[in-house]
């Protein structure tokens, strides 16, 4: 007697599984609050991203794909924003409030942002409500008319990795509170009109890989900026250039062992240069030039084995001194401006 070949009931669920997911994605609501803010936020931009967000649901209802730079994830019962990218499409006002009440925002992958609205024409000051983003890991306002000073709730994102706010117009001095963000590996600050002092807390931040707060109007020495003890341990790249730094380059400096990039171009920077830098192992560009420095450059620089690059123009050093790799002039590459 054949037997009969019903196909057995564990089968069944797995071929019906995915047809059952579907449905509770279809019928996944999108959190109110995240709702309303996207809605508030719509409200309050331009054209050039409102004729691309279709339909009352941010995250797509099913006939409508979700709006055009949102990411939704399912949590629970319910959809959440986790990013939110709208960038280069000329959005004019303030910093949109309603942003702050999307807090579920995180990175979910190593090529997507968090929040990033980089490259519109943003105004008027970062609202203190930004604190509340606590999961913020990338947050990118590059490239607008942000002014005012940065508030100090900054110092409460404690998940944020990378912080992109050069390219604007904020003054005032750079909080100090941006030592109490633990994870912080990337500060953009460049292009500004910060003044004051670099705040030596920042020093303090074991994660923090680059740090440029090139083009502001700072004051101040190396020395007091890396006066901590085992300040940046892992800081890869620091650029410094186009302020108003005094003073010298203090033999200190060669305890940032991990340093590849010292940007010093354009200060009031004087004395002499010493040969403890000399001793960074994978030193691989050094920026002199257009300061006041004098004397000699000692020949471990010359005999380094990873420098390429050293600009000396526009200073007081002896006849015979002479830079590390073959330039004129010292320019910048394109590729340095887009973060």
């Amino acid at each position: 007697m054949a037997k009969n070949h019903r196909p057995s009931t564990a089968f069944a669920v797995i071929l019906l599984l995915p047809l059952f997911l579907n449905v509770i994605a279809v019928h996944c609501k999108t959190l109110k609050r995240d709702v309303k803010a996207l809605n508030e936020i719509k409200a309050s931009l331009g054209w050039r991203v409102v004729y691309s967000w279709v339909g009352d649901d941010p995250c797509g209802d099913g006939d409508l794909p979700p709006w055009s730079g949102v990411t939704c994830s399912t949590q629970g019962d319910y959809r959440v924003v986790t990013e939110l990218e709208v960038y280069a499409v000329s959005i004019v006002g303030p910093f949109p409030v309603a942003v702050t009440n999307l807090l579920d925002l995180t990175r979910l992958s190593d090529t997507s942002p968090s929040l990033d609205l980089h490259n519109n024409k943003l105004t008027g000051p970062i609202p203190p409500q930004i604190g509340r983003l606590r999961r913020l890991k990338v947050l990118n306002l590059r490239w607008n008319k942000l002014q005012d000073v940065i508030p100090l709730e900054i110092g409460e994102l404690k998940s944020l990795t990378h912080l992109y706010l050069s390219f604007n117009n904020f003054k005032g001095e750079i909080p100090r509170e941006l030592a109490n963000l633990p994870e912080l590996r990337y500060l953009y600050l460049h292009e500004n009109r910060f003044t004051g002092r670099i705040p030596p807390e920042l020093g303090t931040l074991q994660n923090l890989r680059h740090l440029d707060v090139g083009n502001n109007h700072l004051v101040g020495t190396i020395r007091e900026l890396i006066r901590i003890e085992g300040c940046f341990p892992s800081l890869r790249n620091l650029y410094l250039n186009n302020n108003y730094l005094t003073g010298g380059i203090p033999t200190q400096l060669a305890n940032l062992t991990n340093l590849e990039i010292l940007h010093l171009s354009y200060n009031k920077m004087t004395g002499i240069v010493p040969f403890g830098p000399a001793h960074i192992p994978r030193l691989t560009y050094l920026y002199l030039d257009h300061n006041q420095f004098t004397g000699r450059i000692p020949d471990a620089f010359y005999k380094h084995p990873f420098i390429k690059e050293m600009y000396i123009e526009g200073n007081a050093f002896r006849p015979g001194v002479n830079p590390i790799g073959f330039h004129k002039v010292l320019e910048v590459s394109d590729t340095e401006f887009l973060f």
